[in-house]
């Protein structure tokens, strides 16, 4: 054997050697050459290399597990914002249609009938549970304009589709005026006719309230304006008779078209006693109109029925409805049942609205303790919001000073100044060591033209 092959057969063995001893290099100090690692033979070093690409796998595998779960994280949240977007959609929609409704309906006291045509045409095109009111309303306002083949057309239309409508009678009603009139135009000066007979009805309610009644009722099952019919329901709700009470009790209880049931609700609820707050009650729970519902809810408040409004704060499931009921409560000042509900309440957004509830109840107590004890940081920031809005801005030293949470630190700023407290805005910006707060601080306080905001303005340019 040449020296020179000799050479050549003791590097290639010093190769496998340092590539044998490669996870001792990877874990401490490095084998010399030839050297086996303590505890281990070269079979075991071989196989440790066998199993290094088993351990890149497993971590590719993990790596995949926790892109699938960050996948299905994103394709959840854009189901959650496509589904938010919808009802996004859906309430603009409503609200919409709610707007049409409501102008068309005050174009109509107007005279203005071409706008009110108008209005209820585009509602009516909307679809949605109002369609048929639009319908009917849309041929009222063309009937008032002249337009008798139209209006019949219109309510043909709405007989068609709406064969189980509570407005059906009324439309029937109208197509009757429509076959008899002459087809000439209504002069709307002539509407002073149906305030006239109003005031006669009035008159004969007082004098003979069984056939002031029973002229009342003709009348409402005619085509009198949506204004004259409400003076008529009003007339019945003042008088307080038990032949007037009876059929405002019946309407009450959906015995005509919405409006008209929504109207004589309110009124039980001005000029109703115990009879007419059990009488709502089993409106509110025979309804399944939404309306309706906010109606009865509105009247409770009206009469100051904190009893009635505590209960739908308890046991109503749909939150929309509760939300107004609780809202409602603290506009009468329930300020027991508001605590109760408070304490007793497991979701955020509603004890939200029943901090809301203490606000329109004046309660700024509740809103200093809620400000510094509690622990949903939403909360505090609703009711340091609050305590802004209510002019109690002094309550919020003591807060911003012990308050970790930055956000809740910027409420306190805005509180002060949405009630105008340029003394403590001052007073933080001079003492705080966070600049950029400092900075919101003297922000708002260049917005206020104060005397203490522009004196502080001008040390801080004189520096």
């Amino acid at each position: 054997m040449s020296m020179e092959g000799g050479l050549q057969r003791v590097i290639v063995a010093g190769l496998i050697a340092g590539l044998l001893a490669m996870p001792a290099r990877a874990h401490g100090r490095q084998p010399l050459l030839g050297e086996n690692v303590p505890g281990e033979n070269a079979a075991g070093n071989f196989t440790e290399l066998s199993q290094e690409p088993d351990h890149f796998k497993s971590q590719q595998s993990e790596q995949d597990r926790l892109d699938a779960e960050q996948d299905a994280r994103d394709r959840e949240q854009d189901r959650k914002d496509r589904e938010q977007e919808k009802k996004e959609q859906a309430q603009e929609k409503l609200e919409r249609q709610q707007e049409l409704y409501d102008d068309g309906r005050e174009d109509l006291d107007d005279d203005k009938y071409q706008q009110a045509e108008q209005k209820f045409n585009e509602l009516a095109q909307l679809g949605g549970s109002q369609t048929d009111a639009a319908l009917y309303w849309k041929a009222y306002a063309q009937n008032r304009q002249g337009k008798k083949d139209t209006a019949l057309a219109t309510i043909a239309d709405l007989k068609r589709r709406y064969g189980q409508s509570k407005w059906k009678k009324d439309a029937e009603a109208l197509e009757i005026e429509v076959r008899q009139s002459t087809g000439h135009p209504v002069n709307p000066e002539s509407q002073s006719d149906e305030e006239l007979k109003t005031l006669a009805l009035q008159g004969l309610m007082n004098s003979d309230p069984q056939r002031g009644v029973q002229m009342i009722e003709k009348r409402l099952a005619g085509t009198a304006s949506p204004k004259d019919k409400a003076k008529m329901l009003f007339v019945l709700a003042q008088n307080g008779s038990p032949e007037a009470r009876e059929v405002l009790v019946k309407i009450a209880q959906g015995q005509s078209n919405p409006d008209l049931q929504r109207k004589a609700v309110q009124y039980l609820g001005m000029f109703g006693g115990n009879h007419a707050a059990n009488t709502l009650a089993q409106i509110y729970t025979s309804s399944s109109d939404t309306s309706v519902k906010r109606e009865v809810i509105q009247s409770y408040m009206i009469s100051g029925n904190r009893e009635q409004l505590f209960n739908l704060a308890k046991g109503e499931k749909d939150e929309s409805l509760k939300r107004d009921a609780i809202r409602n409560l603290g506009l009468v000042g329930g300020l027991n049942e508001l605590q109760q509900l408070y304490q007793s309440e497991p979701s955020s957004e509603i004890r939200r609205e029943i901090l809301q509830g203490f606000f329109l109840a004046g309660d700024s107590d509740k809103m200093v303790q809620a400000a510094q004890g509690e622990k949903d940081p939403e909360l505090r920031l609703a009711a340091i919001r609050n305590l802004g809005l209510m002019g109690k801005s002094d309550m919020l030293q003591g807060i911003y000073a012990k308050e970790s949470d930055r956000r809740a630190k910027e409420e306190v700023l805005n509180a002060y100044f949405i009630s105008g407290n340029a003394k403590a805005l001052v007073a933080l910006a001079k003492g705080e060591k966070d600049g950029e707060l400092k900075k919101r601080a003297v922000e708002k306080l260049s917005l206020m033209n104060s005397k203490e905001g522009n004196e502080y303005l001008m040390e801080l340019l004189n520096k």
